[in-house]
């Protein structure tokens, strides 16, 4: 019955992580474009002398993986890998928001990053509702 579970439990998460990432990278790429968010930035990030070309490359960067990573998750498909580049998408929109603002607001970030901690956690037989499981992928 625990196995059941763990199953249940790694899918839900999966799906639950995978849907907030890939709506998030979705309304960076399609709805905001990435030059807005590329504007949105820019004004703090040259008072700390981080110049546009640096700002749009890492808003490229985190915008895609995150599109991208969250279809994966949801998909199932090469879930190890994804979680790894989400985890380092996080660290790297943290020190770019600590570096903004020092005393932002992690209501958004924490619960992604407890969740990719959670899932890397969970052996690979856990996943039998995902790609890599019907693909044979570890």
């Amino acid at each position: 019955m625990l196995e059941y579970k763990l199953q249940f439990a790694e899918v839900i998460a999966r799906l639950f992580l995978g849907i907030l990432f890939f709506t998030q990278g979705y309304d960076k790429v399609f709805n905001v474009k990435i030059s807005g968010v590329v504007a949105n930035f820019l004004a703090d990030a040259e008072h700390l002398h981080i110049h546009k070309p640096m700002v749009t490359l890492f808003t490229y960067l985190t915008s895609f993986v995150e599109l991208i990573g969250g279809f994966l998750l949801i998909i199932g498909l090469y879930i190890n890998y994804t979680l790894v580049m989400l985890g380092f998408d996080l660290v790297l929109v943290c020190v770019a928001f600590s570096l903004i603002r020092p005393m932002w607001d992690m209501q958004y970030v924490f619960s992604r990053l407890l969740l990719v901690i959670l899932l890397l956690f969970f052996p690979n037989e856990c996943n039998r509702f995902g790609f890599d499981h019907f693909l044979n992928i570890k």
